[in-house]
C-alpha cells in the first residue's frame, strides 16, 4: 500500500485533492476520560470552581475541528458545514465523549472529528486537574466515517459497559 502523504522520493507532501469531486463527507470519533467517581461527579453536577466544564470543552472540540489543519501539518483546510460534540457518562469513572463532523467537498472529515474529541477531552482534564490529578485519556478512535472514494467505515459495536 502506498502512503499518500509521501512522495516518489520518501518526502512528505500534501495530497493532492484537486481533481476530486466535492461530496457529502461525515465522520464520528470518540474518547474516554476515565476519573475518580467523586470526580466525575461533580462534574456532571455544573458546580466546578471552572463553571460548567461540559458547556467549554464542547466549544473547544468544535474549535479544534474548525482549526484542524492549523493543528496536522498535512491536512487540507476544510469549511466545516457542521461539528457536534456529546457527552456520556457510561460509567460512574468514565466520561464518553463523542464528535460528529460534516462537510461537502474534496477530503474527508476524520482528521477533524478524532481533533474534536481529543481537543473536548484535553479540556476536561484542564477544568478538573485541580481536583483529579490522575484522570487519563483514553481510547481516541474513529468510529465511523462517509463519503469520498474509500466508502463507508463503521466500527463494530461493542455495547454499553455495565455499571
Amino acid at each position: 500500500m502506498e502512503l499518500s502523504h509521501l512522495d516518489r522520493q520518501g518526502k512528505a507532501q500534501m495530497v493532492d485533492v484537486s481533481a476530486k469531486a466535492d461530496t457529502l463527507r461525515e465522520a464520528q470519533a470518540s474518547a474516554i476520560v476515565r476519573m475518580k467517581p467523586e470526580t466525575l461527579s461533580l462534574l456532571l453536577s455544573g458546580e466546578t470552581a471552572k463553571g460548567d466544564v461540559l458547556a467549554v470543552a464542547r466549544v473547544a472540540g468544535i474549535m479544534a475541528a474548525k482549526r484542524t489543519a492549523d493543528l496536522i501539518p498535512l491536512c487540507h483546510p476544510l469549511a466545516i458545514t457542521a461539528a457536534e460534540i456529546h457527552f456520556e457518562a457510561y460509567t460512574k469513572e468514565e466520561l464518553h465523549i463523542t464528535s460528529l463532523v460534516r462537510t461537502t467537498g474534496p477530503t474527508g472529515v476524520e482528521m477533524e472529528a478524532l481533533t474534536a474529541v481529543s481537543l473536548a477531552a484535553l479540556t476536561v482534564y484542564d477544568m478538573l486537574k485541580a481536583v483529579d490529578r490522575g484522570m487519563e485519556i483514553c481510547r481516541v478512535r474513529l468510529e465511523s466515517k462517509k463519503g469520498g472514494k474509500s466508502g463507508e467505515f463503521v466500527r463494530p459495536a461493542e455495547g454499553k459497559p455495565d455499571d
